[in-house]
């Protein structure tokens, strides 16, 4: 799926940030970009958030967490991701399956192979050809989160295991380099975008 590409990262890394600045430029570039949010990139998706993320609902248990996020990713496919990549967009996704293998995996501590197999069954063979991962310490992270708003669920679990899934990211991208750009989230956030742009260019080409 060389139109579908994700950004990734812990929590505080600028995700949602460089995903906005890349839709932009290669909106401006003639692409028709889609993007889109895991979780709640669809109606369902919204719900399924604010239970996954909002404190103020009932903290689930790692099973339960799991297959919610996986609800979330089967309705993404299916009702925006690919008939988005069918007509021929390209599909921007801040969060996708290395979230869920970095969090529910690394970070909870369900099976490796139990949420990779669980993932491929949700998302039905539409996977990202290029993934940028924003790597920053969890403490810088953490602060940002705490300087610009209220922090959510996930947000608020201790420092160990935001260390967890930060090293699920790492080993993610040691193993996956064909697919995988690793990039310093510390760096300045247009020089960061700039970086991004230009190798999300090189990989799609002029627009069709």
């Amino acid at each position: 799926m060389k139109g579908f590409i994700t950004i990734e990262g812990v929590e505080g890394a600028g995700k949602t940030t460089q995903a906005a600045r890349l839709a932009d430029a290669l909106r401006r570039d003639g692409h028709d970009v889609v993007l889109t949010r895991e979780p709640g990139g669809t109606e369902l998706g919204r719900s399924l958030r604010q239970l996954l993320l909002d404190e103020a609902s009932p903290a689930p248990t790692p099973q339960t967490e799991l297959l919610l996020y996986l609800a979330d990713r089967a309705e993404h496919v299916e009702r925006l991701i690919r008939p988005a990549l069918e007509r021929g967009a390209v599909v921007i996704a801040d969060r996708f399956s290395d979230s869920m293998i970095a969090y529910q995996g690394h970070g909870r501590g369900v099976p490796i192979e139990t949420v990779r197999s669980l993932d491929a069954f949700a998302r039905a063979g539409i996977a990202p050809s290029l993934t940028f991962l924003l790597d920053l310490s969890p403490e810088e992270g953490l602060e940002r989160v705490r300087a610009s708003r209220t922090a959510d669920r996930l947000e608020s679990e201790d420092l160990d295991f935001h260390r967890r899934v930060r090293a699920g990211f790492r080993a993610i991208a040691k193993k996956d380099t064909d697919r995988v750009v690793l990039l310093d989230a510390s760096e300045d956030v247009t020089s960061l975008a700039h970086r991004i742009v230009e190798v999300a260019r090189r990989h799609l080409g002029a627009p069709r």
